[in-house]
């Protein structure tokens, strides 16, 4: 028996309170995915512990997606300029980045358990605040607080590794792609539906699925792992010495695709955090407004393509292209999706640019997360994987406020020129990956 599925058996069965409930949703979800070809190869314990984690990123992202088309127009309505808007994104990123790191490698030493839930009740408060905001510096407090504790993906990420092989994982994250596809269909059209009412509603949902994720995770989260804290208490370090995160930019397999990884997330937060104004801007006429509805059922078609494409494509172009192929393909499609938005005033091109950009990311944004987890140390994936989460953040720091001073001066053109643009340097960059793997195999030899 294999030491990936003792730690399975060990995940499966931590938490025996709550296993025959798990049960209840688990064997008949197994059965479904199977048909995807997602987890077949895994065995039933490390299903369980994969599914169990699929459930909860997928509450956790509706909540975040019903969030992220009303924020700009819930925004302006207290006067918020473009600029402002894109500083409650920034706010947001600055905070994550100083929590992102803390919460991964205190989840290496006390489990990702206790550091979910911790993370889940953060935006839970963040949520409430802003519901009941009557101001924009409550707003901003509200980002404040989510912000700080923003860390359920990343920890769900390092759940996934935990519990599965090397060799599974890529499958694995697909698996949690089509959770943020789903998240990304209906969570933005549970929000226009909604915010056509007021805009206090849709926040009220999100406060709701927020409060459901920490119960989903009491029930189906097993306790600290027993073969995880061995490990880390081979790799123990400070959690505050800068060292501890710095050393992994020294190791230049990790360095290249953490820099790869912070290439993408500029331009991902270039788009994620200017589309809905520059949309209204764009695409609104005399006759029609394009508001907060059409810019959440543009997002639904994207997340509807979110999950379709990551279980019918992702494995199988890793499998015949490669690592490496395969995120230059997926960045190739997003840099024409992004940059094709400066020359498109109709729905038809915004239909082509979103089914490029979607296909783009949805492939590229799990075989990153593989690729880091292949060449993370082990021990300390919770930590690497915490360090990708910070530099997203760097990202959505710089990137909104740029963002929103271009939208802010109407230049739009410029806008998407630049999504586009920092794609095609990531593109540039991703030949550098398979360089440095080529050079790491030679020096093994």
């Amino acid at each position: 028996m294999n030491r990936a599925y003792q730690r399975a058996r060990v995940v499966g069965t931590a938490n025996s309170s709550s296993e025959n409930f798990a049960d209840l949703f688990i064997q008949p979800t197994s059965k479904f995915f199977e048909k995807w070809q997602i987890d077949a190869k895994l065995s039933y314990m490390e299903n369980k512990a994969l599914l169990s984690a699929f459930v909860i990123a997928l509450v956790d992202v509706l909540g975040m997606t019903i969030i992220i088309p009303l924020l700009p127009f819930y925004a302006e309505k207290y006067h918020a300029t473009p600029f402002l808007v894109g500083a409650l994104v920034s706010v947001f990123a600055a905070c994550q980045l100083v929590g992102g790191p803390i919460l991964g490698k205190l989840s290496d030493t006390f489990g990702r358990k206790p550091l979910l839930i911790i993370s889940q009740i953060g935006t839970l408060i963040g949520f409430l605040i802003l519901a009941f905001s009557t101001n924009l510096w409550l707003i901003f407090l509200s980002r404040i607080v989510d912000g700080v504790t923003a860390g359920n993906i990343s920890l769900i990420q390092a759940h996934i590794a935990d519990s599965t092989t090397t060799e599974d994982r890529g499958r694995s994250y697909a698996l949690l792609g089509i959770a943020f596809g789903i998240g990304f269909f209906i969570g933005p059209a549970i929000s226009g539906f909604l915010a056509q009412y007021n805009f206090q509603y849709p926040i009220f949902a999100a406060a709701a699925l927020s409060g459901l994720s920490i119960i989903l995770t009491c029930l189906f989260i097993p306790a600290k792992d027993k073969l995880l804290q061995e490990e880390h208490k081979r790799t123990s370090t400070k959690l505050f010495a800068v060292s501890n995160y710095t050393r992994y930019f020294r190791e230049r397999q990790l360095a290249d695709i953490l820099m790869q990884w912070l290439i993408y997330s500029l331009a991902f937060a270039v788009f994620t955090s200017g589309f809905a104004l520059f949309a209204e801007r764009q695409f609104s006429t005399p006759q029609a407004h394009f508001g907060v509805r059409q810019v959440s059922y543009v997002l639904s078609y994207v997340g509807f393509l979110g999950i379709i494409l990551p279980p019918l494509l992702t494995q199988r172009l890793m499998k015949n292209l490669g690592d490496y192929k395969t995120v230059q393909l997926s960045i190739f499609s997003l840099m024409l999706g992004y940059g094709m938005l400066a020359f498109v005033h109709e729905m038809v091109g915004l239909t082509i640019s979103c089914t490029l950009s979607s296909f783009g990311g949805g492939m590229l944004r799990p075989v990153l997360t593989t690729i880091i987890t292949k060449r993370a140390p082990k021990g300390e994936q919770g930590a690497v994987l915490g360090i990708s989460q910070s530099l997203m953040s760097l990202a959505q720091i710089v990137a909104p406020l740029v963002s929103g001073f271009l939208i802010d001066k109407a230049m739009l053109m410029q806008w998407s020129l630049l999504a586009g643009g920092l794609c095609a340097s990531a593109l540039i960059f991703s030949f550098r990956l398979k360089q440095t793997e080529l050079a790491t195999a030679d020096s093994t030899v």
